[in-house]
């Protein structure tokens, strides 16, 4: 459990952290909004390139890892998706409800913990899932351009998906980093340092600023919060299990990375998003504080059951 814990532990406190200097007043009431356009325009496609050029076309495929964890990613969207359009008949708010179940921090905590769960065979898997991730956050771009724009004509609406996922820096920047991998050449080393630097500052300024909105009040975005984690917590890699395990037959490691990685708390992908099209990312703030705490207890029962097999 204390493995689960040392990574878990400075994701919280950093929204800790955000969520004390917004209600000290040391930041002020626009530090969230400009602190997540710095990570929206560079530091996130700074760190999106970075890990995708570092990796291979070869690494990736896995086909039963891949379909494990995209079916379980595709079920638990589609199922919050249904439920909030029941709700609220709004694409968007829908699509953001989705996403917010069935993206994992893969990035942050999935690396490191499946490397120290099962060693560095655990990187590879850890490796692609970042990547399928991407899948889901570009589903949900499509919905949300759509649902955004549905006054608008049929062909007016296929152009300006199109531009938006073309455009979106969030989409474009791990897509670039994968070609650039392919050319196997080298980048130039300062601006290779500069790519790093922000990089490297794209978790902790997301993270604060879900801290910052945790401040703001919210009648029913609670209640749904709750219903969006325990679907991202026990749903999502309990499907995951059941398509890895009873039905492929994948060996066990495989699994088991499968396992841990659909039952990663949410990363701050949709929290972006929602700051990228001006919505409203109160709820999908909760859902993050909510799967990262509670992904220490989940992520460590499984664990120690895992261990005892």
């Amino acid at each position: 459990m204390f493995y689960v814990f040392n990574i878990v532990f400075p994701v919280f406190t950093l929204i800790l952290l955000g969520y004390l200097c917004g209600k000290s007043g040391k930041l002020g009431d626009n530090a969230a909004l400009e602190i997540n356009r710095f990570v929206i325009w560079l530091a996130l496609p700074a760190q999106l390139f970075q890990f995708a050029s570092n990796s291979t076309w070869q690494t990736l495929w896995q086909p039963g890892f891949i379909a494990a964890f995209l079916i379980s990613c595709l079920i638990v969207f589609l199922l919050v998706f249904i439920v909030s359009w029941s709700r609220h008949k709004n694409l968007a708010t829908s699509s953001f409800a989705a996403l917010s179940a069935s993206y994992s921090n893969t990035g942050y905590m999935g690396i490191p913990l499946c490397v120290l769960a099962l060693g560095q065979d655990g990187l590879a898997p850890a490796i692609i899932a970042t990547f399928l991730v991407f899948v889901m956050f570009a589903l949900a771009t499509v919905l949300i351009e759509i649902g955004i724009l549905s006054h608008k004509k049929p062909h007016a609406i296929f152009w300006s998906v199109t531009k938006s996922l073309c455009t979106n820096p969030l989409l474009v920047s791990p897509f670039i980093g994968l070609l650039w991998s392919s050319t196997d050449m080298t980048l130039y080393e300062p601006l290779a340092q500069v790519i790093s630097f922000l990089a490297a500052a794209s978790t902790p300024c997301a993270l604060v600023s879900i801290g910052l909105f945790l401040i703001k009040k919210t009648g029913t975005a609670p209640t749904k919060a709750i219903g969006v984690s325990f679907a991202k917590l026990i749903i999502q890699p309990l499907v995951a299990w059941v398509i890895a395990g009873p039905i492929l037959g994948l060996p066990i490691l495989w699994v088991s990375a499968v396992v841990i990685l659909a039952g990663l708390p949410t990363g701050t992908g949709p929290f972006m998003l929602a700051h990228y099209y001006s919505a409203d990312g109160r709820m999908i703030s909760r859902v993050v504080l909510l799967t990262t705490v509670g992904s220490l207890v989940t992520l460590s029962l499984f664990l120690w059951w895992s261990r005892g097999v």
